[in-house]
C-alpha cells in the first residue's frame, strides 16, 4: 500500500515527466512566448511546495527555485529559449533534488551551495554590467 507521501512523489514525477519529457514546457514557451514560460514555472512550483512540506534544507529549495528561474529566464527568449527548454528540464532536475535529499540524509551538499552562490555572483555581475552600460551610455549622450 502506498502512503500519501509516496503518492505525492509519484504525482510530482508524473508532472515533471509531462512538462519536460513530453515537451509541454517547451511547447508552452513556443506557443505563448514569455507567458508560457511563466505558466511552466508556476506548475514547477508544485515540486518546490512539496520540498517545503517535507522540510528539505532551504539551500535545496533555493537551488530548485534557481532551476525554475533559469528555465523561465532563458526560456522567455523566442526560439532559442525553447530549444534551451528541451535540454534544461528544470522539473526533472528538481524531482531528482527532492528524491536525493529526502531518501538520503536530507542535508545539503557543497554542490548545492556552490550552485546558489554561483548564481548570485552571476546575477551581481550581470547587474553591474547593466549599470555600467547605462552609465556609459548616459555619459556618451550628455
Amino acid at each position: 500500500m502506498t502512503t500519501p507521501t509516496d503518492r505525492e512523489l509519484v504525482r510530482v514525477k508524473r508532472i515533471a515527466r509531462l512538462m519536460d519529457d513530453a515537451f509541454i514546457d517547451p511547447l508552452l514557451g513556443l506557443l505563448l512566448p514569455g507567458a508560457g514560460d511563466l505558466v511552466g514555472s508556476a506548475i514547477g512550483l508544485y515540486v518546490v511546495g512539496l520540498a517545503l512540506r517535507r522540510k528539505v534544507a532551504p539551500i535545496i529549495v533555493a537551488r530548485m527555485l534557481l532551476n525554475l528561474a533559469i528555465d523561465a529566464g532563458i526560456g522567455a527568449i523566442p526560439l532559442v529559449g525553447d530549444m534551451f527548454d528541451l535540454a534544461w528540464k528544470a522539473n526533472d532536475k528538481n524531482v531528482v533534488l527532492l528524491e536525493q535529499r529526502t531518501v538520503g540524509d536530507g542535508k545539503a551538499k557543497w554542490t548545492d551551495w556552490l550552485a546558489v552562490i554561483g548564481a548570485f555572483l552571476a546575477l551581481f555581475a550581470v547587474l553591474g554590467l547593466a549599470i555600467w552600460g547605462v552609465v556609459s551610455l548616459l555619459r556618451a549622450i550628455f
